[in-house]
């Protein structure tokens, strides 16, 4: 069930970024931020008693204007206070229902997204690492290793061993542009990952595969998971860090995705008769 959600939404993802493969991130990054505005919209328009929200809000302006008339009178300001505070609790009770169907499709667009904006990929001769994470019943000095790769990945440096992380890393340099595999094989147990080398300003970039589990198949869902009775918890490549810059400011990407579908969903509201 997993697998096959996980494969719906990354081939939905890669049709609605197909248009912006090419060109600035930014692109893309408007676009879902529009749709994400736009669902969280529907959805609390369909989930909330709109009629209900409207009367509230207007009680709570109404109160806010008796504060500013009756300022002088302390009685007077104190119960419009209480009522504010009141209409505020009802405001909240309306807004819980459709804010909790919310995060369901609003967290499903943050996973997939995230692969899209967070990570870039490795440039022609950039260096990066493998890192490869053991069950913590295994010591990595007492395996055997081997790593192998086409000639569009060159392996640097022999198996760095690390027993008290329970780790196993390598130093690699990307030689062509593409998409390679790298397969690594601990004791009896062959693993393959992929690198992404060189590709388009947006792209799915995969840093980590992940051991089978509801949790982490929902996490990562971009490449088939490890066995369950595995004893290699992760591997993980070490892409850089990608961002979006605003005046000379390096944001990180769903800093800007939350106030853009912020943003659009306020500025569109009015557009489809939405109460918030």
């Amino acid at each position: 069930m997993v697998h096959i959600l996980n494969s719906v939404l990354s081939k939905f993802f890669e049709i609605i970024f197909l248009p912006f493969q090419n060109i600035s991130p930014w692109f893309g990054m408007i676009f879902i931020s529009l749709l994400t505005g736009l669902i969280m919209l529907f959805i609390f328009k369909l989930t909330s008693d709109q009629e209900g929200i409207k009367k509230t809000k207007n009680k709570i302006k109404a109160h806010l204007l008796e504060l500013r008339l009756y300022k002088d009178d302390l009685r007077t300001s104190f119960k419009a206070q209480g009522h504010i505070l009141l209409s505020n609790f009802k405001y909240m009770k309306y807004s819980l229902k459709p804010l909790l169907i919310m995060i369901i499709p609003v967290i499903l667009i943050l996973i997939h997204s995230n692969f899209w904006f967070a990570y870039d990929s490795l440039g022609i001769e950039e260096t990066a690492l493998l890192k490869v994470k053991l069950s913590d019943d295994f010591v990595p000095t007492e395996l055997d290793t081997e790593i192998t790769a086409n000639d569009s990945i060159q392996i640097e440096t022999a198996p760095l061993r690390i027993n008290e992380q329970n780790e196993i890393d390598w130093r690699f340099s990307a030689q062509k542009a593409g998409v390679h595999e790298i397969k690594i094989k601990i004791g009896e147990q062959l693993i393959t990952k992929s690198v992404s080398v060189s590709q388009n300003p947006l792209s799915q970039i995969s840093p980590f595969k992940k051991r089978k589990n509801i949790m982490d198949q929902l996490l990562y869902p971009l490449e088939k998971p490890l066995e369950k009775n595995s004893f290699v918890k992760s591997v993980e490549i070490t892409y850089p860090s990608s961002g979006f810059h605003v005046l000379g400011i390096n944001f990180h990407w769903i800093v800007v995705f939350f106030i853009l579908s912020i943003v659009f969903g306020f500025s569109f509201k009015g557009f489809f008769g939405v109460e918030i």
